[in-house]
């Protein structure tokens, strides 16, 4: 297991990154009393009564803006999913204060001294999260599947559910080894091997890359580790991956929504994993698509992690595609291999407030609402500026915390692996402390391990780099 490493000096935040990118985690009081409003009179219509569900949330320990709740079930021949998702749309007034604001903020920022998030904390946190043992207004969906987990029927309704529980990935790892995992979800294991068996069928592209995770130490430092995703979050992504394909396809089929999509990757793209494969030798079989090849490497295999980075190429262009009375020329996403939609995520997501209630007026047979409709084609926009604005702040905090890390080492080697190379320089990932940086050095290996020193850990720039290291008993030829 990779060992943590924690910055050296006191006091350090993330103040300058919040004033550089103009983050600001208050809301206009204009907004806020919209807000307050939206409690006592949460709009959307009738609901179901399914409180008697035992829904239960999983999430990481702590988590307060909890989007979704699952029940597992299973049918004669096949399974029964259960999945709410927080109801935001019975929350936010259309064209009021708060729906600007939300629309300017489109997505919450996540940064380690905490978030700026896309709804006031009594909405995420409070009134409309998924919360244990309290009524919450939801979007119920209840998708059949077969016995080899395929779509067989999907029903889209407003409900009031109740969760029974709030469960975190350790915990149901931890309960499923021992068998004593909570009844709602003993099927994950099943289910969620059936949809990820079946997603490399479909040429879905997954990437293994290291997550490099900050968490706050004591006395005001932080600590930098890589985290591994385990398999309960692979699972429970794939109820998230199969809600939002039922979405996209009955949007498709209404001929008005909002997808989330990506091209398939052009020749170019696969050029350069082939040369990635022949530069780390990886062996790539005549005729298996990338997604296959991918789907069989060995994450723990410095040649994977090079492979990775090559793929990410393959996944490049995704973004938000708006329609109204026809289907778009595109409808799918690469990376998911079929059309795909947010809709689980709208505490934290813009969209997904949108797209859902195109879902529940597509499936009544009603209209989708005007301002529903209204809005969509911005949203592709909005949607770009806010995926933007998040991976620069996360990548800010990313190299801030490793220039921190770092900055008592100048001149200190470590072990390499090679992600990338160029003529005189590539890109590196150093295990402890786990970083990815820039490295000099004529033809550095892909997928090969090397040792790089340090030159350079520039706190106030937030910059790192390294240079090959040949040490005497390694050859420079």
């Amino acid at each position: 297991m990779s060992r943590t490493f924690t910055t050296s000096g006191a006091g350090r935040d993330f103040a300058p990154i919040r004033s550089e990118f103009g983050l600001h985690e208050e809301f206009p009081a204009s907004a806020l009393v919209e807000a307050e409003q939206a409690l006592d009179d949460v709009r959307g219509g009738p609901r179901r009564d399914a409180t008697a569900l035992a829904l239960v949330t999983i999430d990481p320990p702590g988590s307060k803006d909890l989007d979704q709740a699952v029940l597992l079930e299973r049918r004669p021949r096949g399974y029964r999913v259960h999945y709410a998702i927080a109801d935001l749309g019975g929350f936010v007034p259309p064209g009021g204060a708060l729906d600007r604001e939300v629309k300017r903020r489109g997505q919450t920022l996540y940064l380690p001294d905490g978030t700026v998030p896309l709804h006031p904390p009594v909405l995420s946190e409070g009134a409309a999260s998924l919360l244990p043992d309290q009524v919450r207004p939801s979007v119920l969906w209840t998708i059949d599947l077969d016995a080899d987990g395929n779509p067989e029927g999907v029903v889209v309704q407003r409900a009031d559910v109740r969760s029974v529980a709030r469960l975190d990935y350790e915990s149901v790892q931890a309960s499923l080894a021992e068998g004593t995992a909570h009844p709602s979800i003993t099927l994950l294991p099943e289910i969620g091997r059936l949809r990820r068996a079946m997603a490399a069928d479909r040429g879905a592209v997954e990437l293994q890359l290291p997550e490099q995770q900050v968490s706050p130490a004591d006395d005001g430092e932080w600590t930098l580790k890589v985290r591994l995703r385990s398999e309960i979050e692979a699972w429970n992504a794939e109820i998230s991956l199969l809600t939002g394909m039922c979405a996209a396809q009955i949007m498709i089929d209404a001929r008005i929504g909002v997808l989330r999509t990506l091209p398939s990757a052009d020749v170019d793209a696969v050029s350069v994993l082939q040369r990635a494969a022949t530069a780390s030798r990886v062996e790539w079989p005549a005729g298996e698509s990338p997604a296959r090849l991918l789907a069989g490497l060995d994450p723990n295999r410095p040649e994977s992690l090079a492979m990775y980075v090559a793929a990410t190429r393959l996944l490049r262009g995704a973004g938000y595609t708006a329609f109204d009375g026809t289907e778009p020329a595109v409808t799918s996403h690469a990376g998911v291999g079929a059309p795909y939609a947010h809709v689980t995520a709208p505490l934290r997501r813009l969209v997904d407030r949108f797209a859902t209630e195109c879902c529940l007026a597509s499936v009544a047979g009603a209209e989708v609402p005007a301002w529903v409709r209204a809005a969509l084609p911005e949203l592709p926009h909005l949607m770009s500026v806010s995926d933007s604005l998040a991976a620069k702040v996360e990548r800010a905090c990313l190299d801030q915390v490793e220039a921190w890390v770092l900055a008592d080492s100048v001149g200190d080697v470590f072990d390499a692996v090679v992600l990338r190379s160029e003529a005189n320089s590539g890109e590196v990932f150093v295990a402890e402390p786990p970083v990815m940086a820039k490295c000099s050095g004529a033809e550095l290996p892909e997928g090969e391990r090397i040792r790089v020193r340090l030159v350079e850990a520039d706190t106030a720039r937030r910059k790192v780099s390294f240079e090959r290291f040949f040490g005497e008993e390694e050859d420079r030829d």
